[in-house]
């Protein structure tokens, strides 16, 4: 439980750790920001890392001056694209073993068929569209690796992907993340772009919900 509400307070309170990382490792924070971009979008153990809150308040910092916003959004862009594409091998080479196990331990299997019926409906598309789903951006390039997906084709996707999320929420934040209105109520901005984040996932769920209990209740009167 104690986990659970350091992470709760890390989403929530995200500018306040942000601001307390850049204070005391400087330069370093490229790389830690780095990272966690990397791993939220190249493993799919760790969809669950801060995403496009984390965009918004890095670029809202960047715009009081403690991080240069264009070497920000190269650095982000790169971690982002290479996570993508470690993704996808991964997929391509480890996928469809896993695919086809019904206990891995490691993978939501929900999640995982999730993404690959979005992916069927919507093709090559996916890869940028994904990018603005939360969990769903992490199991996308690794679905592309299980169907085989034209590799030149993939690249294209995961870089213009890879440019417009990072670069709709870095200079997004340094746009508007310091405005009076927002600044003051930057958590709660913060949950609104989680809210907004998650609910084409929450949508999708509740649709699916829908119709397996209508297709229950018809299977019934039968």
């Amino acid at each position: 439980m104690d986990l659970i509400a350091q992470f709760i307070d890390i989403v929530l309170n995200l500018e306040r750790h942000l601001s307390w990382v850049v204070q005391n490792y400087g330069a370093y924070v490229y790389a830690i920001l780095f990272a966690i971009i990397f791993c939220e979008t190249g493993l799919v153990v760790t969809p669950f890392l801060p995403g496009d809150s984390l965009l918004f308040v890095a670029g809202t910092l960047a715009a009081t001056g403690h991080m240069d916003v264009h070497a920000l959004f190269g650095v982000l862009c790169a971690a982002s694209f290479l996570g993508d594409n470690t993704n996808y091998w991964v997929g391509r080479f480890v996928g469809p073993r896993v695919f086809r196990s019904t206990s891995s331990r490691l993978l939501n299997r929900e999640h995982l068929e999730r993404t690959h019926r979005f992916y069927e409906r919507h093709g090559g598309k996916t890869i940028v569209i994904a990018r603005f789903m939360p969990i769903v951006r992490t199991f996308a390039p690794f679905v592309a690796g299980i169907g085989r997906m034209n590799y030149a084709q993939f690249l294209g996707f995961s870089a213009a992907g890879s440019v417009f999320w990072i670069g709709f929420f870095v200079y997004g934040g340094y746009l508007f993340g310091n405005l009076p209105f927002v600044k003051q109520n930057l958590t709660w901005f913060i949950i609104g772009i989680v809210l907004v984040s998650v609910a084409p996932g929450l949508i999708a769920w509740i649709r699916a919900r829908t119709s397996a209990r209508a297709a229950a209740v018809q299977v019934g009167d039968q």
